[in-house]
């Protein structure tokens, strides 16, 4: 299996497509057991670098506390540690978190950026979901659902427009409980999400950038992402039908994205 060590924590990464090279960073609790990497639609147009992140998946889930520096700073190891000087970077919610902290921070590293249904902390940070972790399981799904795409109607054959049968297996995942070791890496993840703040820095960001929302995402509302273009000097936005999956309920989503990127 491939795991690298850098920064003192190992990490599982797997490579997908062809192409010019594109990092993926995905969400809170995102496994690469879960999540299909073989699927992911830009492997079709570039070699694509999946990893899970600290605290998750495969990766370490030990030591801590982790900050959002970390995760940055362990993307560009790993790209170094494969041979990548730098990369197009794509980032979904806690992964476009940790695409800005990266540009910041590293910005020879970085071509283009691509963040999704994302916030720059401060006065705009997405929903603590830290604090549904202490909920009674069936109450903080409810909570979930509705910050998901704020249509949620459970009364309605398609709760979630554009859902489809994928609604049944995300209520599923919610109910699913993580293994004592998964929960605890997890927990430092979410406690590294909640420090997040680049809200004043915004403006070091050199990458040309596309920040992409859903209308109806209440987990990280559109003014968010307004918010995002304002402050980066070469940021462009774009607004898809759906809330915080509209990678999955919008299919205009990723062809309007490739088009951008390519």
């Amino acid at each position: 299996m491939p795991f690298i060590d850098v920064n003192g924590v190992q990490l599982y990464f797997e490579r997908h497509g062809e192409g010019p090279p594109l990092l993926n960073l995905g969400g809170s609790g995102a496994d690469l057991r879960r999540s299909a990497p073989d699927r992911f639609p830009l492997n079709k147009h570039f070699d694509v670098l999946h990893f899970d992140q600290r605290g998750l998946g495969q990766s370490t889930k030990t030591g801590g506390p982790f900050s959002m520096a970390d995760y940055a700073d362990d993307a560009v190891a790993l790209m170094a540690a494969i041979g990548w000087e730098r990369a197009d970077v794509f980032g979904t919610s806690f992964g476009g978190m940790v695409g800005l902290e990266l540009a910041i921070l590293h910005p020879e590293c970085v071509n283009r950026l691509v963040v999704n249904c994302t916030s720059p902390g401060g006065n705009l940070p997405s929903f603590p979901i830290e604090e549904l972790e202490k909920m009674d399981v069936e109450a903080a799904i409810e909570i979930k659902l509705g910050l998901l795409d704020n249509r949620w109607d459970p009364g309605q054959d398609d709760p979630i427009p554009g859902l489809g049968s994928a609604y049944d297996a995300i209520v599923q995942g919610y109910r699913n409980r993580r293994s004592p070791e998964d929960q605890a890496g997890f927990l430092l993840q979410l406690e590294a999400r909640a420090g997040h703040d680049v809200s004043r820095r915004l403006h070091k960001i050199e990458a040309k950038t596309l920040v992409c929302a859903g209308e109806y995402d209440d987990q990280a509302p559109l003014q968010n992402s307004t918010a995002l273009v304002e402050g980066i000097t070469d940021a462009e936005l774009r607004v898809f039908q759906g809330g915080h999956l509209f990678l999955r309920q919008d299919r205009t989503a990723f062809p309007n994205i490739i088009d951008w990127l390519t």
